[in-house]
């Protein structure tokens, strides 16, 4: 148990000293969020199809709810690390788990999103400065983890929700999830939970982000950008300008 607790607390931890770093240098702090909001779109254009389908619709938006975009979480997370040991002592393993591995995608996530921001040329919210920035970075091995993480969550979650015990034993700890702050964490579990299992299996669904994510990233590290105007970056498939 008190693995659990320091490994989540430590990812926690990094997550913060990336917000830390980053309030130090408004400038920096200005490129990042441009990464996250142009990251938010190019996920709402790649699963364009899958967000306006009437099974994976639900899914869809849940992970560019929770895992993309500007959203500023650390209320969220500062909450959260008061109340770990209690997550790990109240919830059943494999609740824990998920979670682990939940943050430590996020901690990676905050990461490279910091190191995209040092290496943004501009904030034109275009293409090839969003890809610019990702090969400058040269974290290739970094993003791939990024990706097996979410693949990870997303086969946590489907697995979850084929134990039915396990979702009613999560109803039940509604009373004293929010009795000891862990209300805001119930509620993303119980959503996580309840799109997935409407799913009726999220085989596919995971197929498809890992065929779509997996083909972006190689396309991205091996795209010569050296020239703007002379290269074509079409074969990343990414929104323009808004």
């Amino acid at each position: 148990m008190l693995n659990d607790v320091h490994l989540i607390l430590g990812r926690l931890k990094a997550v913060e000293d990336e917000r830390q770093l980053r309030s130090l240098d408004p400038d920096l702090a200005s490129r990042v969020n441009w990464v996250k909001r142009y990251q938010q779109r190019r996920f709402s254009h790649t699963y364009m199809d899958l967000l306006q389908s009437a099974r994976y619709g639900a899914a869809s938006s849940f992970f560019l709810e929770e895992l993309y975009g500007p959203t500023d979480f650390a209320k969220r997370d500062t909450q959260f690390a008061r109340v770990v040991p209690a997550l790990v002592r109240l919830f059943p393993q494999e609740i824990v788990d998920t979670v682990a591995t939940l943050t430590e995608l996020h901690a990676l996530s905050e990461t490279l999103d910091t190191e995209m921001g040092r290496h943004l040329i501009t904030e034109a919210e275009d293409a090839y400065s969003y890809a610019r920035a990702w090969q400058a970075t040269g974290r290739q091995a970094d993003r791939d983890r990024q990706i097996n993480l979410t693949l990870m969550v997303a086969g946590e979650l489907d697995a979850l929700t084929r134990r039915v015990l396990l979702r009613n034993s999560l109803r039940l700890m509604r009373g004293p999830a929010r009795a000891a702050g862990l209300a805001d964490l119930q509620q993303f579990l119980e959503k996580g939970f309840d799109t997935f299992r409407a799913m009726k299996g999220a085989a596919e669904f995971i197929s498809m982000v890992e065929s779509r994510e997996r083909s972006f990233s190689s396309a991205l590290f091996s795209t010569q950008l050296s020239t703007k105007g002379i290269v074509d970056i079409s074969k990343l498939n990414l929104p323009e300008s808004s």
